[in-house]
């Protein structure tokens, strides 16, 4: 079945990888695309407990630093205090 899937992190040899399911597996790193890092979304295909890379889904990853980017400006704006009326 193929999904979507992000990397989370890495520890050591591996890269631990979040299935947009909610699904955790550790993927050896030497085997991702060239150029993932953590936050990198990915096209994968999964098999019972297997899981396969395919490709960087450069549009995904794309989408999600925008709206990081936009919560971190609307943070250090202030955007998230209440403002209350005296």
């Amino acid at each position: 079945m193929m999904m979507k899937a992000v990397i989370d992190r890495f520890e050591g040899k591996y890269a631990i990888i979040t299935l947009e399911d909610e699904r955790r597996f550790d993927f050896p790193r030497k085997q991702l695309p060239k150029g993932a890092r953590s936050g990198t979304w990915l096209q994968v295909e999964v098999d019972g407990d297997e899981i396969q890379v395919l490709a960087i889904d450069e549009a995904e990853t794309q989408n999600a630093r925008e709206r990081i980017a936009d919560k971190l400006a609307r943070l250090r704006r202030g955007d998230h205090l209440e403002q209350s009326d005296p």
